[in-house]
């Protein structure tokens, strides 16, 4: 099975350490990214807060912004030495500010500049560094284009290719947007599996159930999943079970919360916000009973000033009271038509 059967993409302001150690609450084999940090910021910034990790995050890649091949073999090495699995080059992200600082998806118009870093890089680590694009860019949109940039990159020692199947627009359209139009083209990243057998491709964009998972895992060799992950996270929780075949017990929304507490103790001792641990479990009972009130309990209750884990604790026993209650509800309505009947 390969290593990037299952991902969770890299996801700015929201894959941070604590939302990483949540989701491995979840699942212990599916491969985990950080944000976007950028060679800039790794290499003149605080690296204890951009390459910190728990041990429990393995399988982790750190995703790297930058252009200059010898800045990012510097950060390569600064990634292998913490303890990454991976090292993965962002040239898919098409923000205004990412092109200011020439990477993201505006490096689809350079693939050598490209290959030039995974040349640098690869020469400096052991570890993998794979690269994260699109089908395309503005008018660079031919599939020739792709299939050169991804030859051009394989070329200089890249093996491992993960694909949002949707080009890019530089200009018009903001990074949100960019996630629903234009139109997928998975027909894209299949002929690429065709065309280059011996690399790797992970499909990513437009994953939204397991069934889109089963279906992708036909035909690529992972799957990268990411609003999805982030917005519904409990449908993490028997991947291990599906995708991976193991016989784990598939753990409940509340054993989850009752691991993740002591985490959010230790680290709110070290001076960490509540709300910033709490904020990655607002999606965790999304459809079930409670909903409503546990997302206000993490994105508005843990923001009030002095509070705990109590918080957390209380939301808890609404949740389970309000659960209680729909199910006596269902019991008395069957109840109720069976007398009708």
């Amino acid at each position: 099975m390969s290593p990037h059967t299952y991902c969770i993409a890299p996801m700015l302001d929201c894959t941070d350490r604590h939302d990483r150690f949540f989701l491995r609450l979840l699942s212990s084999q599916v491969r985990l990214y950080t944000e976007m940090v950028t060679t800039g910021a790794l290499i003149h910034g605080d690296r204890l807060r951009f390459l910190g990790f728990d041990s429990s995050e393995h399988p982790l890649a750190l995703q790297l912004g930058g252009s200059d091949r010898h800045a990012m073999a510097t950060c390569a090495k600064l990634a292998e030495e913490a303890g990454f699995d991976e090292v993965n080059i962002n040239v898919g992200c098409p923000s205004d500010r990412v092109q200011s600082g020439q990477f993201g998806a505006c490096l689809m118009a350079e693939p050598q500049r490209v290959a030039d870093c995974v040349e640098q890089m690869t020469a400096s680590v052991s570890i993998p560094i794979t690269v994260k694009h699109r089908i395309g860019i503005d008018d660079l949109d031919s599939y020739e284009h792709l299939s050169d940039f991804v030859a051009t990159i394989a070329s200089a020692g890249c093996k491992t290719f993960i694909v949002h199947a949707r080009k890019a627009w530089l200009k018009g359209l903001s990074p949100k947007q960019n996630r629903e139009v234009p139109p997928l083209q998975y027909a894209r990243v299949r002929q690429l599996t065709a065309d280059y057998p011996e690399l790797a491709f992970v499909v990513n964009g437009g994953i939204e159930n397991q069934r889109d998972v089963q279906q992708h895992l036909r035909d690529f060799d992972g799957v990268m999943v990411g609003r999805e992950a982030y917005h519904n996270p409990y449908s993490l929780a028997d991947v291990d079970q599906t995708v991976f075949g193991s016989s784990a017990a598939i753990a409940t929304r509340e054993a989850v919360v009752d691991a993740y507490l002591p985490y959010i103790q230790q680290h709110m001792k070290r001076g960490v916000p509540l709300a910033h641990m709490a904020r990655h479990m607002i999606g965790l009972y999304k459809g079930e009973p409670g909903a409503k009130q546990w997302r206000r309990a993490m994105s508005e209750h843990t923001r009030e000033p002095g509070v705990g884990i109590e918080v957390i604790e209380k939301a808890l026993l609404d949740v389970r009271e309000k659960t209680i209650q729909v199910e006596r509800a269902k019991t008395d309505y069957n109840s109720n038509c069976g007398l009708q009947l």
